[in-house]
């Protein structure tokens, strides 16, 4: 008789209740949206510096072919082949780059960010030549 209650004692305190596997699934899940907060905003970060990267090559490029031909180029696919590899890329949120020529003398090349349109802050600011 003893021995039946020791056992049944012993298994009730092997396991644990429902609430403490909430408790520690709501602990979880806070962390989880904390980390999950800072690490899509260092993504967006990491995705400005691409583009303003990418931009400083294409920048190299359109002053390589202008020291080359002696004239800007008419568009950012007459440079492709001062790039590594040689074709325009895409932004990173998958626009294209747009160039502006100014005159015979200056250019720019401008990416929208993240949601294509001019103009924008964070991630939708506006990367370009002139940053």
């Amino acid at each position: 008789m003893k021995n039946e209650k020791s056992k049944k004692k012993t298994k009730r305190l092997l396991g644990f209740t429902l609430v403490e596997l909430m408790v520690v699934i709501a602990i979880i899940a806070i962390l989880a949206t904390t980390v999950g907060v800072y690490v899509f905003g260092a993504l967006d970060d990491a995705d400005q510096a691409k583009a303003k990267a990418e931009i400083s090559n294409m920048k190299t490029a359109v002053q390589m072919y202008r020291i080359k031909n002696k004239r800007l180029p008419n568009t950012l696919d007459e440079i492709a082949q001062f790039l590594d590899p040689p074709k325009v890329p895409l932004d990173p949120w998958g626009n294209p780059y747009t160039y502006q020529k100014e005159g015979n003398s200056s250019f720019k090349i401008v990416s929208f960010g993240a949601d294509g349109s001019p103009g924008g802050s964070g991630a939708n600011a506006d990367v370009s030549t002139e940053d």
